[in-house]
């Protein structure tokens, strides 16, 4: 978990100088505690390893778009990476300016072009030949002139789970890094485009940066093709991507050593950076709370029975991800065990044959490294309301999501 955010005192689990025993009594659980103090440090730290680089930080909105989380880091001075219009009024209405947003994504529907449009975003990291042209038309249509850069597909193996795997040839990101001059040169052709920069993002989770950096080594030799075509190339977006350690014993790539790296490998190109984190700045910033409801034994397995399900967070069902699971209140005693949730799927589970707290009923568990893609791919799979989440910042903290009502799940629906 992040440095210092979670951390036993007297064998009570705290966030910051918060008991987190006294959080989930005040705001029962399943509930996803966050660190102010954690994601504004994160940030920070890619912020600041920049120096007098020219660049710019876009936290990646997919992984937590709480708006709390959003107006901490406007506030913070970053601006945002977006995939959808959705995204964009998160982002406004956490007070983030329009004029730091990157709208990337591979299917950006025409109102949602044009909705970005009207906002003033910085820029659109555009994914095919058509969505140029869908942008041309509606910038022609406003009498506006947008800055795009076109997605690249370097065809570099991100050594990563093949569902957030995306710099292949074979997935349906970006354009081929074969064919990526020729779209430039088409583009030029269509009104209301400034193009102006290069991008790319191979994939997430990554814990090893080295292939980050030789996508971006093909992105600079692009660029300098380009601009010998006349193209005039500013930004170079490398996407994000960096990993976190989920697994004891992993060690995540150092931000600042990361980017001092990036920048090394920029310098002398003349280009702002563009850098989309999400996950390395949100994941070791939040847990999730559960209580444990009962314990059973099948076929000589034991189970712990939780409050908490895979509508709650869906990593370990999807991606099979590791998730450290933790006691709140003292308890030396471990068992080996399979965490589930009451969801009527075999799927539903934290954790497999794993030695965890020995917690009976009532006991609380925190799931570790819960701050990204936890609540953000939540749903309401078996009627279930979603769950609270809470902000603390040092001594305090406040709920910044209720938990939603029966009334929620029903919310819009017509008999």
């Amino acid at each position: 978990m992040s440095a210092g955010a979670f951390a036993y005192r007297e064998g009570h689990l705290y966030c910051d100088d918060v008991r987190l025993a006294g959080l989930a009594a005040s705001a029962g659980t399943p509930c996803y505690v966050y660190s102010a103090r954690a994601i504004r440090g994160n940030y920070t730290a890619y912020d600041r390893a920049f120096g007098a680089a020219p660049h710019r930080v876009c936290y990646a909105v997919k992984a937590n778009g709480n708006l709390a989380v959003l107006k901490l880091l406007a506030d913070a001075g970053a601006g945002f990476d977006i995939v959808s219009g959705g995204e964009l009024f998160r982002v406004l209405r956490a007070g983030g300016g329009a004029a730091k947003v990157v709208f990337s994504g591979v299917g950006k529907t025409a109102e949602e072009i044009d909705s970005a449009l009207g906002a003033g975003i910085h820029s659109f990291n555009c994914e095919s030949a058509g969505e140029l042209e869908s942008i041309s038309t509606i910038a022609g249509r406003r009498g506006v002139r947008v800055r795009v850069a076109l997605r690249v597909n370097p065809d570099v193996d991100a050594a990563t789970h093949p569902y957030i795997s995306t710099g292949l040839r074979e997935h349906k990101f970006g354009v081929n890094v074969a064919e990526a001059e020729g779209v430039y040169e088409s583009a030029s052709k269509l009104p209301g485009l400034s193009l102006e920069g290069v991008s790319c993002h191979i994939g997430s989770q990554l814990l090893d940066t080295r292939p980050i950096l030789d996508a971006m080594d093909r992105m600079l030799q692009l660029t300098a093709r380009l601009r010998a075509r006349g193209f005039p190339i500013r930004t170079l977006d490398v996407g994000g991507g960096l990993g976190t350690a989920y697994l004891r014993g992993e060690a995540a790539p150092d931000i600042a050593e990361f980017v001092r790296a990036v920048c090394d490998a920029a310098a002398g190109h003349g280009l702002e950076i563009l850098i989309e984190p999400g996950r390395s700045i949100v994941a070791a910033a939040g847990v999730l709370l559960t209580r444990v409801l009962y314990r059973k034994r099948n076929g000589g397995k034991e189970f712990a029975i939780v409050d908490a399900a895979m509508n709650d967070l869906i990593r370990p069902a999807l991606y099979r991800a590791h998730h450290e699971i933790l006691a709140v209140e003292p308890n030396e005693r471990t068992i080996q065990a399979d965490v589930v949730g009451p969801i009527c799927e075999t799927g539903d589970f934290f954790a497999r044959s794993r030695e965890i707290p020995d917690a009976g009923p009532g006991d609380l568990l925190a799931i570790g490294m819960a701050g990204a893609y936890g609540f953000a791919q939540s749903s309401n799979y078996n009627a279930r309301p979603r769950a609270a989440e809470a902000m603390v910042e040092g001594a305090a903290w406040r709920i910044v999501r209720r938990r939603e009502s029966l009334e929620d799940l029903v919310r819009g629906e017509m008999e």
